[in-house]
């Protein structure tokens, strides 16, 4: 039951969720109390929300952890059902779409210059606070992105880190005619649909001997697709590396044109081998991504808006959130992983 001021109905009290106890051990199912919504925080019924690699570089250890236990998840999909006290630009009943980027100073010179993502004291969902492996959540409602009716919650999870994330390495490729996508998940997905609108050539790299990945990068209008070994047929002026080797580097360096830029968008990435400085010479660029602005967000769902993208999801109960977070380590599915919560796939919600 929708409540404002932070209360929760007794039959409310208690909540499923998956949780983390300790990096490379798998999540536990477990009720835990619902949080309470105080301050600029809502609470949020979660409709869906998307598996990221960030969340399997969370669980596997890859990134040092903040706090444990904790409940991963930060693609989230749902509807405010209570508010805190200092809350003024959301109400009750209100869709909502809650990010990575969960909080930051406000005041640091990072902030102060348009550049929160680099904020020193920033906060992250599903890392520094529960995200979206769970029933209901909490998030600063400052930090919340409306999102466009077009897509329903399975659709638009995905968005709110791949497509966020995908989009922001992309504007920094500088508007490339070619551009090449180093592992093809979901972020390359997403940005494949959004570069083609923009009338950019699409080169796709897998891992040699990825076929179904290449055949699926194809059929969303990819010119090319093959192996992340091979040289595509024409030159570069960008690439994007959403997969995280660190091999993957001077191959991109080695595809793209003098002038042109690699962009590494994760958040880890494997050791980057020793290469020729001719493959850095003629003034190319390479640089990474880090995290996301909320400015960031209004630009992309503003162009979400306007593209129709449409993104591949399998749908997995929350509880099999283990088995989704294989799937994407294993790279058995084409898209991405949502997981919704069990009761909600009574609802008319397919199951994969």
């Amino acid at each position: 039951m929708p409540l404002a001021g932070g209360e929760v109905m007794a039959e409310q009290a208690s909540m499923l969720a998956m949780v983390l106890d300790a990096p490379g051990v798998a999540l536990r199912a477990a009720r835990i109390p619902v949080p309470v919504a105080g301050g600029t925080d809502v609470l949020i019924a979660v409709h869906a929300c998307g598996v990221c690699r960030t969340d399997l570089h969370i669980v596997d250890g890859e990134l040092a952890w903040h706090r444990l236990p904790m409940v991963p998840g930060h693609e989230i999909v749902g509807t405010v059902v209570a508010v805190g006290p200092d809350v003024h630009r959301l109400g009750v009943g209100q869709r909502v779409g809650v990010p990575w980027l969960a909080g930051t100073c406000g005041h640091c010179r990072f902030c102060d210059n348009g550049h929160e993502n680099l904020c020193d004291g920033a906060v992250f969902t599903g890392y520094d606070r529960d995200g979206g492996y769970a029933e209901y959540t909490l998030a600063d409602a400052r930090y919340c992105f409306a999102l466009p009716d077009r897509y329903d919650a399975i659709h638009a999870a995905p968005l709110l880190c791949a497509g966020l994330i995908g989009y922001r390495a992309y504007a920094m490729a500088g508007g490339p005619r070619r551009l090449g996508l180093y592992g093809f998940g979901a972020a390359a997905h997403i940005l494949t649909q959004i570069a083609l609108a923009q009338e950019c050539e699409v080169y796709a790299f897998t891992r040699p001997g990825d076929e179904r990945s290449q055949e699926f990068a194809r059929a969303l209008g990819a010119c090319w697709a093959g192996p992340s070994d091979a040289r595509p047929p024409a030159e570069l002026d960008a690439a994007i590396i959403f997969a995280p080797d660190g091999a993957l580097v001077p191959l991109a360096l080695a595809a793209c044109r003098k002038g042109g830029t690699v962009v590494c968008a994760g958040i880890h990435m494997r050791d980057i081998p020793g290469f020729p400085y001719a493959l850095l010479w003629g003034e190319r660029c390479l640089r990474s991504v880090a995290n996301l602005t909320r400015a960031d967000g209004e630009h992309f769902f503003a162009v979400a808006s306007s593209v129709p993208i449409h993104t591949s999801t399998v749908v997995f109960p929350l509880t099999r959130a283990n088995e989704a977070l294989e799937a994407v380590r294993t790279g058995g599915i084409d898209g991405a992983a949502v997981l919704v919560p069990d009761a909600r796939l009574g609802d008319g919600v397919r199951e994969e």
